[in-house]
């Protein structure tokens, strides 16, 4: 007996690899509308409305009664109690540049959060799947966080802000933090981001001001894979803050994260993990 969970699985991935793959033709022919957002770094393209126009016709095709919020303006209420969030592109300065850490992100939420989660990158290859409580995949592969440890030993990753005084303060915080990693790395998507500390290829991964479609369906697959999810104080995670790492490292980073915003702002930092009683969000289970 098929279930909401399948249905609503099924439909995110069809429509996730249909708008992957127009975007993706539709760059390799070249861009002939590009434009700004909030700031002249803040990008968005023909690709980004058209891959939410087909990922919004094709709910509305099956769903008519769900919600749906999309990063490029779709808005629209709903009378079930489904809502969809939609990234049509996450990563679109990359899409512009030709790089190919760019994916479609598209979940869905029920009254308790997301229910079904789906990243998918098309110039990669990889498909990034959860549903809540059935564990993560990559291209039908069950995924796991790293086995990461020590803080000296972890991967980071982070992103910015396209305010730039706002992208300064974040410069100050990395400077901060890099003596106290192994590294920092920026791929520009915050969907993709959030699915390599879920299969392992990133220990921890923070950002601040995202939006909530950035975070829905990647911070959902995290998660599921077994790692944990929250905002920089270790309560639920949300798009202000997001903080999400292999469960043995995520204390202590959270711990060397206030430290080095204190010090990056000299103002009062976020509680550090463990003195605030929350303990993070992880679910368990390329």
């Amino acid at each position: 007996m098929t279930t909401l969970d399948d249905e609503l699985l099924d439909l995110a991935v069809r429509l996730a690899t249909e708008a992957g793959e127009l975007v993706s033709t539709g760059r390799r022919r070249g861009l002939s509308s590009v434009s700004t957002k909030s700031s002249r770094t803040d990008m968005v393209t023909e690709f980004d409305r058209l891959s939410e126009h087909h990922i919004v016709n094709g709910i509305l095709s099956v769903r008519p009664n769900d919600a749906i919020v999309g990063e490029e303006g779709a808005s629209r209420l709903g009378t079930s109690a489904v809502s969809w969030l939609i990234d049509p592109i996450d990563g679109t300065t990359n899409f512009l540049y030709d790089l190919p850490f760019f994916s479609v992100s598209i979940a869905a939420a029920d009254l308790h959060g997301p229910l079904v989660a789906v990243v998918f990158a098309p110039r990669l290859g990889e498909l990034f799947t959860a549903v809540r409580g059935r564990g993560a995949f990559c291209n039908g592969q069950p995924i796991s966080p790293s086995s990461t440890g020590e803080l000296d030993t972890s991967l980071v990753a982070t992103g910015f802000s396209y305010e730039p005084k706002r992208r300064a303060g974040q410069g100050h915080t990395v400077a901060n933090l890099l003596a106290s990693v192994r590294d920092i790395r920026r791929f520009g998507s915050a969907a993709l981001d959030l699915c390599y500390v879920g299969c392992g290829r990133l220990d921890v991964y923070f950002e601040t001001g995202l939006g909530p479609w950035d975070i829905a369906a990647g911070g959902l697959i995290a998660q599921e894979a077994g790692a944990v999810v929250t905002d920089f104080s270790g309560h639920a995670v949300r798009p202000e803050e997001v903080l999400a790492a292999t469960p043995l490292v995520h204390g202590s980073f959270g711990l060397l994260l206030a430290q080095a915003l204190q010090t990056a702002t000299g103002a009062q930092a976020p509680s550090p993990i463990g003195q605030t009683g929350g303990d993070g969000n992880a679910n368990s289970d390329c």
